[in-house]
């Protein structure tokens, strides 16, 4: 006797043609995070896969670094260079993989089976296909959709999140070599009147106290150049690691000076909804509610039905058919009906929805606390600018006029220069505190494109490079 199961061919068929044509797209969704870094961002960026790729950043690197850098040039290099950032854009490949498998129905298990006895021979071959997984297929492409496409907000967000910190480094680089080039000049000068003390002290000119005086300020001037190298020196490091350089390419060049302040401050209405709406946090917190939604509705879809196979047989004896049928395989709810994990799921989603809400209420603050910070830097800025300094110089021409004149002796001379020096120090850090705080508006609000005004200030901005 023998005995053979048919091919289910129909089935398969309709297996097939159910399951679709799962492929991958031409641009594993970079051009999503490209769009948006240059939208909000000001430079677009790119996935390096082939060694030309690589050449080609090479030598649009060696261009770019062969001037004083922008703070524009930087968050360019960053976004194409930084090594951590290009890992981030694999995740993008990965979600996309996890997407395509989605569309893909499970392989169908092919069964055999062999008997030999009492002087007959059975043959049985079976092929089954696991039913729910082609029910449910719809849906779960749907959720690794919504996978694929939060992978991108956050992958996105990653990308603005370096793009911020680099413009933010780049002020704070370029502000600290301004400091020890400030620190040194002063140093100097300081190491002239220390000088001029002693020569006085020997002429029996200056008292001991006022010899003292000087040296102290001197030696204070000297702590205070290693303290500015030291802190130029973090500066400059912390933007380098950004822009993903070393090597030679670590001694690239930056302005001598900050930007200088604008002509006015940026009125921005409505910078909560801004924040809202343009901030890639919040979106990724919304489309994980979305996505947290649509696993429950699978888990309800399927909390009854765990295994559901399907498949057929037919067997023959004595080279005809005896027996003709189907195999249905269900897993009995007896033990686990599914409540716990739909307690579960639901859970996870009122997590998510919370989770939500705390993240709009921070954008909300951050909005306000960096709009506010914005507008107080400037008008800081703008006090020394146009108030402090002005009036420091009025000062000491006023006293080099009464020096010249005998009014004043040299010890007050000096004692002016000291203060103007402090105050130039203050307004040095008030600039960088204005272009620090306009960054972090940058990144509260979402980017800079969403900024009222933001095409005339960034055309200002590039102006003062």
């Amino acid at each position: 006797m023998a005995s053979t199961a048919f091919r289910l061919g129909g089935a398969a068929a309709l297996a097939l043609a159910l399951s679709g044509c799962a492929t991958f797209s031409a641009d594993g969704g970079m051009a999503t995070v490209r769009g948006a870094t240059e939208a909000k961002a000001g430079a677009p960026t790119a996935l390096l896969k082939t060694d030309a790729d690589r050449t080609a950043l090479a030598a649009q690197l060696r261009t770019m670094l062969a001037q004083p850098l922008t703070p524009d040039d930087a968050v360019r290099i960053a976004l194409l260079n930084n090594r951590g950032l290009q890992a981030t854009y694999w995740e993008l490949g990965v979600a996309e993989a996890d997407l395509v498998q989605a569309g893909r129905l499970r392989n169908p298990a092919f069964g055999y089976q062999h008997k030999r006895g009492g002087g007959e021979t059975s043959i049985e071959r079976t092929l089954t296909f696991n039913v729910i997984s082609l029910i449910t297929a719809p849906l779960a492409g749907r959720i690794e959709g919504r996978m694929f496409e939060q992978t991108k907000v956050r992958v996105t967000s990653q990308a603005l999140q370096v793009a911020f910190d680099t413009r933010r480094a780049y002020y704070e680089a370029v502000a600290g070599a301004q400091a020890v080039e400030y620190a040194r000049q002063v140093s100097a000068a300081a190491d002239a009147s220390a000088e001029l003390a002693e020569r006085m002290r020997k002429a029996g000119n200056w008292s001991a106290y006022d010899q003292a005086r000087e040296q102290a300020f001197y030696a204070e001037a000297m702590a205070d150049v290693a303290r500015a190298t030291k802190a130029a020196t973090a500066a400059r490091e912390r933007l380098t690691r950004l822009l993903g350089l070393w090597g030679e390419d670590a001694q690239y060049r930056l302005p001598e000076r900050l930007p200088e302040l604008p002509a006015a401050a940026r009125e921005l209405a409505d910078i909560e909804q801004t924040a809202l709406r343009e901030r890639m946090d919040v979106q990724a917190a919304r489309l994980d509610t979305e996505h947290t939604a649509a696993m429950l509705g699978l888990t309800r879809a399927t909390r009854f039905i765990n295994v559901l196979e399907l498949g057929a047989v037919r067997e023959r004896d004595g080279g005809a058919p005896k027996q003709r049928g189907y195999e249905l395989t269900l897993e009995i709810p007896l033990f686990d009906w599914g409540s716990a994990r739909t307690r579960r799921a639901e859970a996870v989603y009122m997590q998510s929805v919370n989770r939500l809400a705390d993240t709009a209420a921070q954008a909300r603050s951050e909005a306000r606390e960096a709009y506010l910070a914005y507008r107080t830097s400037y008008d800081l800025a703008k006090h020394y600018r146009d108030v402090v300094i002005p009036l420091r110089k009025r000062l000491s021409d006023e006293t080099l006029l009464r020096y010249n004149g005998m009014l004043v002796g040299t010890f007050e001379l000096l004692a002016d220069a000291r203060e103007q020096t402090t105050a130039v120090a203050a307004a040095i850090a008030a600039l960088k505190e204005y272009w620090i705080a306009d960054a972090d508006l940058e990144a509260a609000l979402g980017g800079r494109a969403t900024q009222a005004a933001g095409a005339a200030q960034a055309h200002e901005h590039g102006a003062h490079q």
